[in-house]
């Protein structure tokens, strides 16, 4: 099953990634290949409590990400 991850880099250059479909599902990294292993564990972690506690898991379709710089 494929997620959507958005990953951005905070002010001290450590990557945070989180799955919109899956509320609460996030990680961070210091490196993008660190932060893909660990948002792996995340997403594995998040849908066994989901399926746990018998919740739904959301099917989202990326249409685009918009970034807006406000002066």
């Amino acid at each position: 099953m494929p997620f959507t991850v958005v990953i951005e880099q905070d002010e001290d250059g450590v990557y945070v990634a989180h799955v919109p479909a899956l509320p609460g599902c996030h990680t961070q990294g210091r490196t993008l290949a660190e932060l893909d292993e660990r948002i792996r564990e995340a997403i594995a972690l998040c849908l066994e409590v989901a399926r746990e506690r018998g919740e739904p898991i959301a099917e989202t379709r990326l249409v685009g990400i918009h970034q807006i710089d406000i002066a």
